[in-house]
């Protein structure tokens, strides 16, 4: 990617990700109903203001900009520049009291991921990473730790509902805990600053899911890929 200045649009989409997370904690242990995407896939009253907030306060500042937004889809005018948002990832967590979910914004130009905010409004942490800037969290440079030995490795698992089962069986033999948390974006983005070795989803993954995380995963040193080892 040539060398881009996102300065403005960093500020813009992590302030929008803190006011979704303003209203994630007003509402959080006091939302009274839970609605069904699917079979397991929920949605609260949360997930629907968090994102007309952000899509609020990112289209004023960008008119012209394209959106995809997990729960109203697409936007927009200029697909060059597309903002990518899912405004509560680990609805589950949130709608059981669960302190493990978190707002993701990301930017692609041209196709390419160039910007993601993650923020944890539980911890007020938000995680932000420009393409060749490195990965920051609050505004401090975070970064993987060196290599450890894959015995060592703490790793986080996104469960699939069959056909893995042999695999992360031999993932567990191998290293020293693995976890599922329940909110892939969070899960893959603390690769940046080495809470989690490996994040590992074979499936079931969203663009909404990755595209912020994986610019900050990715700027932290991570090596994040596709299930087959491509490019993601």
């Amino acid at each position: 990617m040539p060398d881009l200045d996102l300065a403005r649009e960093l500020n813009v989409a992590a302030a929008a990700a803190r006011l979704a997370g303003e209203i994630q904690m007003g509402l959080y242990e006091r939302i009274e109903s839970v609605d069904y995407k699917g079979e397991k896939d929920v949605v609260t009253v949360a997930d629907h203001r968090s994102e007309e907030a952000i899509l609020e306060h990112i289209g004023a500042a960008f008119p012209r900009d394209a959106f995809l937004a997990e729960e109203s889809g697409e936007s927009g005018e200029e697909a060059e520049r597309l903002w990518v948002i899912d405004p509560l990832d680990g609805t589950v967590n949130y709608a059981n009291g669960i302190p493990f979910f978190a707002v993701s914004i990301g930017l692609a130009v041209d196709g390419s991921p160039v910007l993601g905010v993650v923020y944890d409004p539980t911890r007020d942490e938000l995680f932000s990473a420009v393409s060749g800037a490195g990965a920051q969290l609050n505004g401090r440079p975070i970064h993987q730790p060196t290599e450890k030995r894959m015995g060592d490795s703490v790793v986080s698992l996104g469960l699939p509902s069959s056909g893995f089962g042999r695999p992360y069986r031999e993932i567990r033999h191998r290293v020293r805990i693995t976890r599922a948390m329940g909110s892939a974006t969070l899960s893959l983005t603390y690769l940046a600053n080495g809470r989690f070795d490996a994040y590992i989803q074979w499936s079931k993954l969203s663009v909404w899911d990755i595209c912020a995380a994986g610019v900050i995963a990715s700027e932290g040193g991570a090596v994040v890929t596709s299930a087959l080892g491509n490019t993601w």
